[in-house]
């Protein structure tokens, strides 16, 4: 039996009012209107412990459902609520799997790996173009402080970082 709205709003008020036959029957009918819920949203292997994660909650929190209003309405918002967690939770835990230490010595070895490219680029580039570009591209200084730094005019400090990225992205092409 699949109940319909009035079937589960009178049953649930039955529970509020301790009725422990009906509020089995109900948990039973909220149990498989939960499954149809997740079926699409968790893989069949997560989806009985969501369920059951839901259902505790329904328990804990029936005293807050208002007999005014519809009941799955309420059932659909909190397994909204835990499915999102839900999420949260997986997704943590698949960051963890990836493990941070692995993570970062892959990424050291990629910035020394592109440090020696650009290094190897920067050699066709005159010194003050090179300059230039580290200050503002790489250390993230402004035009006015690699200005003040390099003592090149800050339209100066433009014009070398704009001929050093077309001349550095020409020789990438021409490398290709």
């Amino acid at each position: 039996m699949i109940a319909d709205e009035a079937s589960m709003a009178r049953m649930m008020a039955a529970a509020q009012n301790g009725d422990r036959a009906v509020y089995r029957v109900l948990l039973a009918e909220a149990q498989l209107w939960l499954e149809r819920f997740f079926a699409k949203r968790v893989p069949p292997a997560q989806r009985d412990d969501l369920v059951q994660e839901v259902l505790l909650a329904v328990h804990n929190k029936r005293a807050s459902w208002d007999p005014s209003r519809p009941f799955f309405p309420w059932l659909a918002a909190i397994a909204r609520y835990r499915w999102v967690d839900h999420l949260r939770k997986v997704y943590r835990s698949a960051e963890d799997e990836l493990g941070d230490h692995d993570a970062a010595q892959d990424s050291e070895e990629e910035v020394v790996m592109a440090r020696m490219s650009l290094e190897r680029l920067f050699v066709h580039l005159p010194e003050k173009q090179v300059e230039a570009i580290e200050l503002v591209k790489i250390e993230g200084l402004s035009i006015a402080e690699a200005s003040a730094r390099t003592g090149q005019s800050e339209s100066l400090v433009k014009v070398n970082i704009h001929r050093g990225l077309k001349k550095l992205s020409a020789l990438v092409e021409k490398a290709d």
